[in-house]
């Protein structure tokens, strides 16, 4: 039989080598490499002592016509982004910057739940129960009969949750770093640990078809901490973003098996709580200034929710060698493809210049098709003129300067018009989006970026 025998695995990114470093060659990142027992490896192959059991196949045909309830916790933007409510059995992974409010929203979650008839449980491996009544005061949640417990040992949190006497159907795991399972020699965080702690509770909730919403800490770039394979075993993936000087929060669905990825959810941060925003378009755009140079509206697409935000661009002399490029909620790579692009193939000088770019609101926006309002802004910060108020952009450069289609353009100028706004620069459409235009919006199709340079300066 093989022995056990170690190993040494990064922290940050779950890559294994064989003997210790300062610097882990996978992810790059220093003192991250910490030292992990293996257990006994299981023999290769199967042999032919023992066969294996038959495994009953299903046909898919057979309940086609059954509906699966989903627990709604009555929080739309939650709702929402989770695809119409949590599916019984699910696992639910939620990650972000300490502070930015993922307890606050799950306790909410759970409350909410609780009060529909949903038996849940909050077990918390960093607070204790009496800070946990505490926070649900401080939201005006504490007369809720919901069942707390403070416990970081994953057999003992198991056992407790196929003892619960009111058939448990939820159950929340504040955070999955804190778990640790008693036959791993390993410190509760490291990669065997959270690895094993999860797929422990995973396979207990799916047998019993109770929900669970783990918390996972992020590294400093942002990224779940943890091994990748975490975000593998379970259904759902969400990342909470946000700039706490902003009271703006941004719930992303980045994976999920039951609905669409990508959706977005908004909350604001207010004394009570989280208080989901319904117009987030209005919001964003609400303390926008409409005279003033640089400044343009994007129609963006977050999942199936069209989105308006202000695209602000500010565009100065530069006395240094290397132009400063500093970016706030897009991709700076992309910023230096636009203006490539502009110098290039419309002659607009900006090599000498300062660039700063921001998507006002704290929201980051990842879809090429902010491209066209990322260019009018900056032509509208260098030439110093305003661009009209009443104007929404969107499109994606090509390198060539082509402006390219992107998807489901009526969505984004239905909700423009809903806000007032009654034109649009857009790429040239096919003849069956064209169809679909709403009426009253007067739209200016464009096919090459030379095309919006010729009418900004007109």
């Amino acid at each position: 039989m093989a022995k056990a025998h170690k190993n040494y695995v990064c922290q940050s990114c779950g890559a294994v080598s064989s003997r210790w470093g300062g610097k882990c060659d996978s992810c790059g990142e220093w003192n991250t490499i910490a030292e992990e027992v293996s257990e006994a490896a299981v023999p290769k192959g199967m042999g032919n002592k023992q066969k294996g059991r038959v495994i009953e196949f299903a046909d898919l045909r057979a309940e086609s016509g059954k509906t699966y309830p989903r627990y709604q916790t009555r929080i739309g933007e939650l709702d929402r982004v989770t695809g119409g409510g949590i599916v019984p059995g699910a696992a639910i992974l939620i990650g972000g910057d300490p502070g930015i409010g993922k307890s606050t929203l799950l306790l909410q979650a759970v409350c909410a739940l609780t009060k529909n008839n949903v038996p849940c449980v909050y077990v918390s491996g960093e607070e204790a129960v009496d800070q946990i009544r505490m926070r649900a005061d401080r939201l005006g949640l504490g007369d809720t009969p919901l069942k707390l417990a403070s416990a970081t040992n994953v057999r003992d949190i198991i056992e407790s949750v196929k003892q619960a006497e009111d058939h448990l159907k939820l159950l929340v795991i504040d955070s999955i770093q804190t778990m640790y399972v008693d036959t791993v020699d390993s410190a509760p965080g490291t990669v065997t640990q959270v690895r094993a702690s999860a797929q422990e509770i995973i396979r207990m909730a799916k047998s019993r078809n109770v929900a669970v919403l783990f918390v996972g800490h992020v590294t400093k770039d942002g990224q779940i901490a943890g091994p990748r394979v975490l975000e593998h075993l379970v259904d759902t993936v969400l990342y909470f973003e946000g700039d706490r000087s902003h009271q703006f929060r941004i719930l992303r669905s980045v994976k999920n098996r039951f609905g669409p990825t990508d959706e977005i959810g908004v909350f604001e941060m207010a004394h009570q709580g989280l208080v989901e925003v319904e117009n987030p378009s209005a919001l964003f755009l609400s303390q926008r200034h409409e005279d003033a140079a640089g400044s343009a509206v994007l129609a963006a697409l977050e999942g199936t929710r069209p989105l308006l935000v202000e695209v602000q661009a500010l565009v100065a002399p530069s006395s240094l060698a290397a132009p400063r490029r500093a970016v706030l909620g897009w991709d700076p790579n992309r910023l230096a493809m636009i203006v490539a692009v502009l110098e290039t193939r419309c002659g607009v000088s900006l090599s000498g210049h300062d660039i700063f770019l921001n998507i006002a609101g704290g929201i980051r926006i990842n879809e090429p098709a902010a491209d066209v309002a990322v260019a009018a802004a900056l032509m509208s910060a260098l030439s110093g003129q305003a661009l009209p108020s009443d104007t929404v952009y969107f499109g994606e450069i090509g390198l060539a300067g082509e402006i390219r289609q992107v998807a489901q353009p009526d969505l984004r100028l239905k909700e423009s018009g809903k806000l007032g706004f009654e034109q649009a620069v857009i790429p040239n459409l096919s003849k069956k989006a064209g169809k679909a235009m709403p009426a009253g919006m007067r739209v200016r199709e464009l096919g090459h970026v030379r095309e919006l340079a010729e009418l900004l300066s007109a």
